[in-house]
């Protein structure tokens, strides 16, 4: 009986501990862009985030019975792998150090943002990310145990890079930053290869966050980074200063920059800024293509008017004080510097004209996002193509080029395609309105445009094969509202007939000079004239107001006045002589 008891407690000593250990999944990326995303970070409001975090840490060490002292006294306990170890182990003990970072971070964020006023903050801001780093090793110690996954290890290993690589990003050391931000990317690009495809959104779009990064702080290492990569930047919003160090980058490559070239004629450039601004538009496609979505792309063309604006202002005071560069030459050119004014603002109208272009795409792609067709698509789009338009009026009417043929023809052929376009898309505001013969002269007009701008092989912008498309498009839609315009027309003025009677929905009046054997004529309610005639326009009746009376001074009458009392007078006297008898002899 002795050895059996001594047996059963071996057994409840040993069986505890035999029992394999419990093996946590922690996502840590999904985790915290969704707590981000619920609680403040869509906005771009990380007190609000940072106050959530505060909270669920607080409910975490209650639920887990792991309070830090009580309401007089502190006492800080950390989360070890002891708590892991327990009996009563929960992964949310791994939460704990997690949000705990997740909080300082935020809270550096919110003083990066506080600190253009306050330049003070800059230090706090550092201690945080300090704490921040520390927090994420602890999260990373717990995570390299035997009870968490593999996939929980690399989350974890990635989340401490990231962390660290923000710390040293704040602090300018720029070679750990990139190591520690480099090896985040490398950690999430070997997770996503093990990941399904549905699952490998977020992890894509960090990677992708992590590029601008890295570019800048190869940038400030000494590899070289284009300028075109720092405008990029700073549309990601990553440094508030980074406008000065762009164009710090650009006056050192403006010194190899002396003279450009435009429609055969080489033009010296003199002022910096118009120098710094041709470099940025020399790269700027690939920038562009880098862009995925269009409001980036839009964003980066955007960032580059801005530029083209100071460029302009230069250009126009170089021209003001200096008159020799008003003068033109015996061949009546443009000297060099109004030559070079017309090529930027060239320049400025094609971009313009570009950016209008992806608002076009913008808006045709959340017409596809959302399903639906609205009424106020079409004409939307149809206004942009008119801007378009105004865009390339101004284009022909830039100074020293009036008498470019090429140039002019040209021009003419690209806006010949954008008609094409515009047209299109009125025929589709019209087919919304259901004004079915407008729509179709409207497709023909389209069709009209856009043969001749692919006669004429406009390249600029892609736009062959879309006209090519915008063909096949107006074909369909064409014969689609003639039908449209058919049925409608039926409607209303056709006559049925059935055997000897004949029926219409038009009034008798409307209808005098035609025989239709109409019943209804007889009936107690015949269609003889619609009793609500339809509104008119008249013209309206003028309203004089003699304003002028009060300021009008008449001519004196003084003179006839006097003439007419002598004739009152005479005749007075005449009239007492005649009746007295004592007139004149007749």
């Amino acid at each position: 009986m002795e050895t059996s008891k001594n047996n059963q407690k071996d057994q409840e000593n040993i069986d505890p501990a035999s029992e394999a250990p419990k093996i946590y999944t922690l996502e840590v990326l999904r985790m915290i862009r969704d707590m981000q995303q619920q609680h403040g970070l869509r906005h771009g409001d990380y007190q609000r985030y940072r106050g959530y975090c505060t909270r669920r840490v607080k409910r975490l060490r209650k639920n887990l019975n792991l309070p830090q002292g009580d309401r007089k006294h502190f006492k800080k306990k950390e989360v070890n792998i002891n708590h892991l170890e327990s009996k009563n182990s929960n992964e949310k003990y791994i939460h704990i150090p997690l949000i705990l970072a997740e909080r300082c971070w935020a809270y550096a964020m919110q003083l990066r943002q506080e600190a253009n006023s306050e330049p003070r903050k800059k230090y706090h801001l550092i201690s945080k990310l300090k704490k921040a780093c520390v927090y994420s090793r602890q999260l990373l110690f717990l995570a390299n145990t035997s009870f968490c996954d593999a996939r929980t290890k690399l989350e974890a290993e990635a989340y401490d890079s990231w962390i660290h690589g923000s710390f040293y990003f704040e602090l300018n050391q720029w070679k750990e930053a990139a190591e520690y931000l480099k090896k985040t990317q490398i950690v999430y690009e070997n997770l996503l290869k093990a990941l399904p495809e549905e699952e490998q959104t977020i992890y894509r779009a960090k990677i992708d966050e992590l590029s601008p990064s890295l570019r800048y702080c190869s940038y400030n290492i000494g590899e070289n980074a284009s300028v075109n990569d720092l405008l990029e930047i700073q549309r990601v919003g990553l440094l508030d200063n980074l406008g000065a160090l762009v164009a710090q980058t650009r006056t050192e490559q403006t010194d190899a920059f002396q003279s450009t070239e435009w429609r055969g004629r080489k033009i010296t450039v003199r002022p910096q800024k118009v120098r710094m601004f041709l470099l940025s538009v020399q790269d700027l496609d690939k920038s562009i293509e880098k862009a995925k979505e269009f409001q980036a792309k839009i964003d980066i063309i955007e960032n580059v008017l801005l530029d083209c604006k100071d460029a302009v202002l230069a250009l126009k005071d170089e021209i003001r004080n200096d008159p020799k560069n008003r003068v033109s030459n015996q061949e009546g050119q443009l000297s060099g510097m109004q030559f070079l004014l017309s090529y930027i603002q060239y320049i400025r109208m094609k971009l313009t004209l570009e950016r209008n272009l992806y608002l076009i795409g913008q808006l045709k792609q959340n017409k596809e996002d959302d399903g639906t067709t609205k009424k106020s698509r079409p004409q939307d789009i149809s206004r942009l193509y008119e801007i378009i338009l105004q865009n390339i009026s101004e284009m022909q009417q830039l100074n020293g080029l009036e008498n470019d043929t090429e140039y002019q023809n040209e021009i003419k052929d690209l806006a010949n395609a954008f008609k094409a376009f515009r047209c299109y898309y009125i025929a589709l505001t019209l087919v919304n309105l259901k004004r079915w013969k407008e729509a179709v002269a409207m497709y023909e007009r389209s069709t009209k445009y856009a043969t001749q701008a692919i006669k004429a092989k406009v390249h600029e912008f892609n736009l062959q094969a879309d006209l090519n498309e915008l063909l096949k498009n107006i074909e369909g839609n064409k014969f689609s509202a003639h039908a449209y315009s058919v049925l409608e027309s039926d409607n209303q003025d056709e006559t049925v007939f059935y055997g000897k009677t004949q029926k219409t929905t038009k009034p008798l009046l409307e209808r005098l000079n035609q025989y239709v054997e109409d019943p209804t004529l007889n009936s107690k309610n015949p269609n003889v004239y619609k009793l609500t005639p339809e509104m008119e326009a008249i013209p309206c009746k003028p309203l004089f107001f003699d304003l002028a009376l009060n300021f009008i001074e008449f001519p004196s009458l003084d003179d006839k006045k006097e003439q007419v009392t002598n004739k009152k007078v005479s005749g007075v006297g005449g009239l007492i002589k005649g009746f007295l008898g004592f007139g004149d002899k007749k």
